[in-house]
C-alpha cells in the first residue's frame, strides 16, 4: 500500500492534513477498485471493476509536477452501491499512456447524485473519500 505521507499534504480526501502520515491506499473488504485489465480510449478510462458500500463516485485526481493534487479532479463518475463493472470516467483533459492519477472512491455524502466537490473546511469535500479504517480506497493509476 501507498503511504500518503510520500504523497504530500495537497490530497484533499476528507481528513484533517495531520492525519495523512497515518492514512494509506489500497482495497478494502468492502469498498475496491481493481484495476488490472483497464482500458483506455482517447480521455476515457474503463475500470474493470469497483465495489462501493453505499452510493458513490469514481474520482480521478491528477498528478501535477510528479504529484498527486487532490484539490481538483479530471474526471467523476456515478457508482451505485454495490459492484459495478467496467466504469467508464471521461477525463476532462488529453490522456497520453503513462499519465498519472489518484483513482478513489468518494462517498455521495448527501445522496443528491451530483459530484459535491465543495470544501467545507481545510481538506474536506462534501462528498468525503472513502476509507476502510486507515485505507482510502484509491490507488496511484498511470493510464494504459
Amino acid at each position: 500500500m501507498l503511504i500518503l505521507r510520500i504523497l504530500g499534504t495537497a490530497l484533499v480526501y476528507g481528513v484533517a492534513a495531520s492525519a495523512l502520515a497515518q492514512i494509506s491506499m489500497g482495497n478494502g473488504s468492502d469498498n475496491w477498485i481493481l484495476l488490472e485489465g483497464a482500458s483506455r480510449e482517447g480521455p476515457t478510462l474503463t475500470i474493470p471493476e469497483v465495489k462501493i458500500n453505499g452510493n458513490g463516485w469514481l474520482v480521478l485526481h491528477p498528478f501535477e509536477d510528479g504529484k498527486p493534487n487532490g484539490s481538483i479532479y479530471v474526471g467523476h463518475t456515478y457508482v451505485p452501491d454495490g459492484v459495478s463493472r467496467d466504469v467508464a470516467v471521461t477525463v476532462d483533459r488529453p490522456v497520453s499512456a503513462g499519465d498519472m492519477f489518484i483513482v478513489m472512491l468518494h462517498r455521495d455524502v448527501n445522496e443528491n447524485q451530483a459530484f459535491d466537490f465543495v470544501f467545507i473546511e481545510e481538506n474536506k469535500v462534501v462528498d468525503e473519500a472513502v476509507f476502510e479504517g486507515s485505507v482510502m480506497i484509491g490507488h496511484a493509476y498511470p493510464a494504459p
